[in-house]
C-alpha cells in the first residue's frame, strides 16, 4: 500500500491519499461506479515510482454536484453601466478507494516438477 499519489483528471493534476474524498471537474462516469484515473506519480512507504503500471489508484463517484455560486459585477464609473451574471461549476465528487496495485500472489509448490517417478532409481554396486 502506498502513502500517496498525483492522478491526473481533466487537464488537473491532484495529490491524493487512500480514502480522501475530493471534488473535481464533471467526469463522464455513472455514481456509485468505480474508475481508474491516470496515476503520474506513486508514492510514500520509502518508495516512489514515475508513472507505474498497472493503474493502481482506484477511485469511485459518489455523486454529481454544483459548485458555490460565483457572483459576477461588473462596474464603470460615471457612465451608470452595471452587469450582473452569476455561474457554478459542475462538479463530480470522488473518493479514492485504494492506491497501490493489487499484487496477485501465486502459491509455489517447491520444487515438485509434473512429473512423478514411478520407478526406483538404479544402484550402482
Amino acid at each position: 500500500m502506498a502513502g500517496y499519489a498525483i492522478i491526473k483528471l481533466g487537464g488537473k493534476q491532484y495529490v491524493v491519499r487512500e480514502g480522501e474524498k475530493l471534488l473535481v471537474d464533471r467526469l463522464d462516469v455513472d455514481e456509485n461506479k468505480t474508475f481508474k484515473p491516470d496515476v503520474i506519480f506513486e508514492g510514500g512507504d520509502g518508495k516512489a515510482e514515475i508513472s507505474p503500471k498497472g493503474n493502481p489508484v482506484t477511485a469511485k463517484v459518489l455523486a454529481h454536484v454544483q459548485g458555490d455560486k460565483i457572483r459576477i459585477g461588473k462596474y464603470r464609473r460615471r457612465t451608470g453601466y452595471r452587469r450582473h451574471t452569476g455561474f457554478r461549476s459542475k462538479l463530480t465528487q470522488i473518493q479514492i478507494e485504494s492506491i497501490g496495485a493489487k499484487q496477485t500472489t501465486r502459491k509455489s509448490s517447491g520444487t515438485t516438477s509434473s512429473r512423478t517417478r514411478t520407478t526406483k532409481p538404479k544402484e550402482d554396486t
